[in-house]
C-alpha cells in the first residue's frame, strides 16, 4: 500500500472514532453549555495543532 494511501487510511479512521465517541460518549460528560467552555472547545484544535507543528519545527531546526 502506498504511504500517503495508508496515512488517509489511519486519518478516517481516526476521524470516525473520534465522531462515534463524541456523538455517544458527549452525553456522559457533565458539562454546562458556558460562553468559556465553548471557546476552549472551539481554540484548542488550532493550539493543539500548532503546539505539534511547532515542535516538529524546533526538532528538525535542531538536527
Amino acid at each position: 500500500m502506498d504511504t500517503q494511501t495508508g496515512f488517509i487510511i489511519k486519518v478516517l479512521l481516526l476521524s470516525t472514532a473520534i465522531s462515534v465517541f463524541i456523538k455517544y460518549g458527549g452525553r456522559y460528560v457533565p458539562l454546562q453549555p458556558t460562553n468559556a467552555i465553548t471557546t476552549i472547545i472551539v481554540i484548542s484544535p488550532s493550539l493543539i495543532i500548532g503546539f505539534i507543528l511547532g515542535w516538529r519545527y524546533l526538532q528538525k531546526s535542531q538536527n
